[in-house]
């Protein structure tokens, strides 16, 4: 049975000279992808006007809660004991986030009463990846 988490929360964008502007954003963990998480962005705050998910490691996002984290398109890391920066690059330029410390905790606290850490099914998903890559092959 898939269990889908959604946590609506708030994030301040910051710009090129540290204007910082208010974005809306749904936290997302689903039972189905149990190693990661996934953060929405409304249409209204992406560059060509689509709805814009970003999908990392869980691990990851507990990782960067405590420490500098991560490396590729996401990098995570504590700015002070409220926030936590999360920084997203793409092919379009780098977005720098500041999402409340608390509110990503009570998210990851409660993806871990779906599927506890270390409890990952993954089989499945790795068969049904394989399927996809290979086909009938």
């Amino acid at each position: 049975m898939d269990i889908t988490l959604e946590q609506p929360t708030r994030a301040r964008l910051i710009t090129a000279d540290d204007t910082e502007i208010p974005v809306s954003a749904t936290l997302r963990y689903t039972s189905l992808d149990p190693l990661a998480v996934h953060i929405d962005f409304p249409a209204e705050v992406a560059l060509d006007g689509e709805v814009v998910t970003w999908t990392f490691g869980r691990p990851l996002m507990e990782e960067g809660l405590a420490e500098a984290a991560g490396c590729g398109d996401v990098h995570l890391w504590p700015c002070g004991e409220d926030r936590t920066v999360v920084e997203f690059h793409s092919p379009f330029g780098l977005a720098l986030l500041q999402f409340d410390t608390p509110a990503l905790r009570r998210f990851l606290l409660r993806s871990y009463a779906v599927v506890a850490a270390g409890q990952e099914d993954v089989g499945a998903a790795v068969d049904e990846g394989l399927s996809a890559l290979f086909g009938n092959v």
